[in-house]
């Protein structure tokens, strides 16, 4: 008995957004490279205000837990303070390439790294170990992940091509750079 192969590729659903789709799955990598300053200070403020929060509590209402019970309470805020302003950090960055805030910078940014990728024969997102199966699972257990930050953090570590976005327009543009720059070196 042959057994037939499962389908691997599922169309995702596209929300449609004031701006436009990068990329449904970003890669952890690319969601922290792409991050804008402005990000970094949000998860920064964001960490912070646990254990701020916590100290000008103490200061107006003092707790009175002895000797090393605030320090205590200070690192258990402060790790969670970090780990809070990651993700929020994480968050602000997914949601440009969701489209569902203003991301023009990380469109061109996007275009520029695929096209370079066509351009030199690469995989547009990376080379995978995994069957196709798998990248299909591992594809639709994270896509739109991070609108669920707050209550499952769950990155995409996995390379793989359902991205939610037609790769055409990396190639098109390719295309006309590669012929601009022909252009340019007969005209020379």
């Amino acid at each position: 008995m042959a057994t037939t192969p499962q389908k691997t590729y599922i169309p995702s659903k596209v929300v449609k957004s004031d701006y436009p789709l990068i990329d449904n799955d970003p890669h952890f990598r690319r969601v922290v490279g792409y991050a804008r300053t402005s990000d970094y200070i949000h998860g920064t403020v964001a960490a912070a205000g646990g254990p701020g929060l916590l100290w000008l509590m103490e200061r107006f209402a003092p707790s009175q837990v002895g000797r090393g019970g605030f320090a205590r309470a200070m690192r258990l805020a402060g790790v969670i303070g970090v780990m809070g302003g990651f993700l929020y950090f994480y968050e602000r960055s997914c949601l440009r390439f969701y489209g569902m805030s203003e991301n023009a910078r990380e469109v061109e940014m996007d275009m520029q790294e695929m096209v370079a990728k066509v351009k030199a024969g690469e995989p547009l997102y990376g080379e995978s170990k995994l069957t196709p199966h798998m990248q299909g699972v591992a594809a639709r257990q994270s896509r739109y992940s991070a609108l669920f930050t707050a209550v499952l953090p769950w990155f995409n570590f996995v390379n793989h091509s359902q991205h939610g976005v037609d790769t055409a327009k990396y190639y098109i543009r390719a295309e006309q750079e590669l012929e601009a720059e022909r252009q340019g070196k007969s005209t020379s």
